[in-house]
């Protein structure tokens, strides 16, 4: 229980009123007159600093209040005549702070810039994505002219291994007279970055802030009753002090022993004891009724996983559980699109109603208006009457896949309390201002894209984060679902961590290289880059680094007295056992890379029409190999299985090399994507198998499967053990004793020259990949050395100063050798789906045949020109470039044709939501190129009429309010 301050002196409060009046001529007590609520102490802090002319690095939880400084930010801007910029991570954030702004300054005052959308791009007041503002800084635009200030909202961004970079290009390259704000989440290195900042950007104030306005309370949910994770009244603040940075702990890693005072409810563990002891008996228990009630719950577990006493909530069992604990409205996460439709349709099916008749006509009224605009034949494919059903419910899904314009109706009317529970995926917790009362979490692991991983400390953070409306709700809460085999004190361990720390993800591209060439030249570029975050933690890293190494060559100097040897020399002798031992061990592993080698060889050898019994994996049994599949370093060939399912085979579903058992003629005709054909061809694969018809010619049977000779190591072991026989310390009487000394020795030698190796890399990696990069380019003429040898922007290269994306160097080849030069306008909206669509790996299929002769010649010019780059990329020890995706290319060429949303959907995996998405990034790469100073006029029409072409219907449609 804390105490209450004693009564101010009279000279206190004397000295307060002065402050106070003060501050009330100032901007910031104009601000704070403006305002229907007291500032806090890191707000108050915050904005002083900026009032200072200092830069602002605010680092607090989510929902504390970190935009109130932001927003103080474009007061200041107003006030004296200047620019604001505010920046975020997404568009959609960018949409929400729009109309935010827009609402308090007016529309005339405030502008939006995204990749897709410009509305009042000269306004004083700018909302933007950070690579637009990026992209201004290399073009040099005349929009950062009297601009002020720029407000980084979620500048943890920073750590995204994607998008990060473009965070440390803008704080480096904004003028210097320009103040920054940084918002971010709670981070552990918060010092350390805010350091970085006053090195690249002046005075920059840390300010951080670890209390939650709304205090946090932790629950799990077994069955459908809510308990308490911690034992005591504990609320978030008080589990988590401060100096807390062991983020990357998992619920499986996370433990409190090191917490005294915080004690996981005895409940809980009274119940995880209760699961564990029941999935002992069902393994080692005997029969009777016992194990007919055992038998009853093993029914009711997940296949194969733990069995729990709890029968687990059904998702409206949730909601209604939580509505009548008066804890809605709530966001539940769940961490696939289509568990979160299926959670809505569940509790419609459930006959769950949360809302009013009044509310249901609010509800109807605006999401009808926010339909009229789009076209009625498109309603039926976006799952608009059923997504309308929802709402009315009170019930939502939000994730990636929706159209933009319904996840938007979705937060209005969760911010405005009309719905009361949003099922979502992790994307949400991304900034999207949706506070709730209370989060629950389904589960503590999710699908990462190659594996199931358990979520960490930080993401646990920034999901719960949402519980708790300031202003609304006197606490948040958090609530866990309890599944089978959950371990209540790796929850409450996961839970007492909030923090995570903000690591560098900068690294050299195309464009960025080539920006910096052409406007400071190589030497200052270097410098610039050195100045990067990345270069800052390395560096920083060293000289920890460097003390390691010094202690452990004092312990290597010990080690090498104690081995020491009368007879001889032990080093020597301990040299020719390592030497024998490592030539053992890769005469074991050369065995098994020849089996992988051969394995690999023999996937990429297939042709089709081979037959082959697939033996393991995602299509096990009799296949015929449709394309074969030479280019990749992981040989996929794609194959139909005898049940006409299309998948690729790789290494890892076979056991060995793979050879036909039988071969089979692919008719011309034949369409993957026909029912018929499929069946057809399984069953001319039968046939032949029944006809035991001849796999392949001899000559090209015979060598799938034959090891190339392996190098004969017997006889370089032998020779080893000779050497050791000879050696005179083989006679010694001390020799074990010897041996485990120098065991040590050369275990500690190689980790010291381990740590040596890193401190050689991390010293001007930034530089050195830089440099690599420039070499890179001028093998491809993009840079040429002038008589002086100094590196110049060639033509080609001032071209690719304008090209923006993961893929800039293979569009801008793509131009250079003429893939654009024989399409027209629809098919140049196909080609850049092209360039700019990334499929999931499991939606990767076989390559379609394009629409037309032109566009399949153009398709090809990509994938060589990809091929040769990636070849060069990996010979300069540079980051690949993706490939080339055609999954996109028939749905972009089919709606620039003017086809119905449903046609174009038709046949394919995408939702409208993603498809709309990707038509926008489609729409800014052609934007971009038709910017292009220099580029052949047709081709800049032709990108123009593309646009046009693909910005309608859905697409078109502009959720700006």
């Amino acid at each position: 229980m804390s105490l209450l301050p004693g009564p101010e002196s009279p000279a206190e409060r004397y000295r307060a009123s002065a402050e106070r009046t003060a501050e009330a001529k100032t901007s910031l007590g104009g601000f704070i007159r403006s305002l229907d609520f007291e500032l806090d102490d890191f707000q108050r802090e915050s904005c002083l600093s900026l009032q200072a002319g200092r830069g602002v690095l605010v680092a607090a939880p989510t929902g504390a209040g970190k935009t109130i400084v932001g927003e103080f930010a474009i007061y200041l801007a107003l006030q004296r005549g200047l620019k604001a910029f505010y920046t975020t991570p997404i568009k959609a954030l960018s949409n929400q702070k729009y109309s935010e702004l827009a609402e308090k300054y007016g529309a005339a005052q405030v502008g939006l810039l995204t990749g897709d959308t410009s509305i009042n791009g000269d306004a004083p007041v700018v909302v933007m994505t950070t690579e637009v503002l990026r992209n201004m800084l290399y073009a040099d635009s005349d929009t950062l002219g009297d601009l002020g200030f720029v407000v980084m909202d979620e500048v943890h961004y920073l750590a995204d291994r994607f998008r990060g970079a473009v965070w440390e290009e803008v704080i480096i390259h904004l003028p210097s007279e320009v103040q920054v704000a940084s918002l971010s989440a709670t981070v552990s290195n918060a010092e350390e970055f805010g350091a970085w900042l006053d090195t690249v950007r002046g005075q920059t104030d840390v300010i951080v802030s670890e209390h939650r306005p709304v205090p946090l309370w932790q629950h799990v949910m077994v069955g459908r009753k809510i308990v308490d994770l911690f034992a005591g009244d504990t609320t978030f603040d008080e589990i988590a002090p401060e100096g807390e940075a062991d983020v990357s702990a998992t619920a499986e890693t996370a433990d409190l022993s090191a917490r005294p005072g915080f004690e996981v409810n005895p409940e809980l563990l009274s119940m995880a004891r209760a699961e564990s002891q029941m999935n002992f008996r069902g393994r080692f228990g005997h029969g009777g009724r016992n194990q007919r009630r055992q038998q009853r719950q093993r029914d009711d577990a997940p296949q194969g996983g733990p069995r729990s006493p709890v029968r687990k909530a059904s998702r409206p069992q949730v909601i209604a559980s939580l509505d009548r604990q008066d804890l809605l409205p709530a966001i539940t996460f769940i961490f696939s699109r289509a568990g979160c439709d299926a959670a809505v349709a569940q509790c419609v099916a459930a006959g769950l109603w949360l809302t009013t008749e009044q509310e249901q006509l609010i509800i109807a009224r605006r999401v009808d208006e926010a339909a009229q605009d789009i076209p009625s034949d498109d309603l039926d494919v976006l799952g608009f009457w059923s997504w309308r059903d929802g709402l009315l419910r009170g019930l939502a899904a939000h994730h990636a896949g929706m159209l933009p314009t319904f996840k938007e109706v979705v937060e209005k009317l969760f911010v405005d309390g009309f719905v009361k529970a949003v099922f979502a995926t992790e994307t949400l917790a991304l900034g999207v201002n949706m506070p709730a009362r209370c989060v629950v979490l389904e589960k503590l692991d999710k699908f990462n894209g190659e594996a199931h991983v358990n979520i960490t400390a930080g993401e646990y953070t920034q999901l719960t984060g949402r519980a708790g409306r300031r202003g609304i709700d006197v606490e948040g809460h958090a609530v866990v679902l309890w599944q089978p085999g959950t371990d209540p004190a790796a929850v409450a361990g996961l839970a007492s961590r909030r923090t995570y720390p903000l690591n560098s993800s900068f690294r050299p591209t195309y464009n960025m290289s080539i920006n910096l060439l052409a406007q400071f030249g190589r030497p200052r570029a270097r410098e610039i880059l050195e100045s990067s975050f990345a270069q800052f933690q390395a560096d920083r890293s060293v000289v920890g680094l460097a003390k390691q190494v010094r202690s452990r060559e004092e312990s290597l100097a010990g080690f090498s007295k104690a081995m020491t040897c009368h007879l001889g020399d032990f080093t020597e002798y301990s040299r020719l056992l390592r030497a024998l031992s490592d030539a053992e061990k890769n005469a074991s592993k050369s065995g098994s890379r020849a089996q992988k080698s051969l394995t690999e060889d023999s996937l990429s050898r297939l042709l089709p029409g081979d037959v082959v019994d697939v033996p393991s994996g995602r299509a096990p049994g009799l296949a015929v190999v449709l394309s074969s599949d030479h280019s990749s370093r992981e040989p996929r060939p794609a194959v139909m299985t005898l049940d006409n399912q299309l998948r690729r085979i790789g290494i890892q579903d076979v056991e060995g090399p793979l050879a036909p058992i039988t071969r089979i003629r692919i008719p011309k005709s034949f369409n993957a994507k026909v029912p018929k054909s499929r069946r057809d061809l399984a069953s001319s694969v039968r046939n032949a198998i029944r006809e035991n018809r001849p796999p392949a010619p001899p000559s090209r049977n015979d060598d799938f499967g034959r090891a190339a000779a392996l190098p004969n190591q017997e006889k370089r072991i032998a020779e080893l053990r000779r050497e050791l026989r000879a050696h005179p310390c083989h006679g010694c009487s001390e020799r074990e004793d010897h041996a485990r000394w120098s065991e040590r020795w050369w275990k500690l030698r190689q980790e010291t020259d381990g740590l040596v190796r890193q401190i050689q890399g991390r010293t001007n990696t930034i530089a050195k990949t830089f440099d690599r990069v420039c070499g890179l380019l001028s093998s491809y003429g993009y840079l040429e050395t002038s008589d002086s040898g100094v590196l110049t922007i060639s033509r080609d290269g001032q071209r690719l100063r304008r090209i923006y994306g993961e893929k800039d160097l293979l569009i801008s080849q793509s131009l250079r050798m003429g893939a654009f030069n024989d399409l027209d306008a629809a098919e140049v909206a196909s080609l850049a789906s092209v360039l700019v669509y990334q499929a999931k790996r499991e939606d990767r299929g076989l390559r379609p045949k394009m629409p037309s002769v032109s566009l399949e010649s153009a398709v090809d010019i990509v994938v060589h020109e990809w091929s040769a780059l990636e070849d060069v990329e990996e010979a300069s020890k540079l980051p690949l470039t993706g490939e080339p995706e055609l999954g996109l290319a028939w749905p972009i060429y089919k709606w620039a044709r003017g086809r119905h949303l449903q046609e174009v959907l038709s046949g394919t995996d995408l939702a409208a939501g993603d498809f709309v998405r990707w038509v926008k990034q489609v729409i800014d790469l052609l934007d971009q190129l038709a910017k292009i100073p220099g580029l052949d006029p047709r081709i800049a029409r032709l990108c123009g009429e593309a646009i046009k072409l693909i910005k309608r219907g859905v697409v078109a449609y502009s959720s700006v309010a």
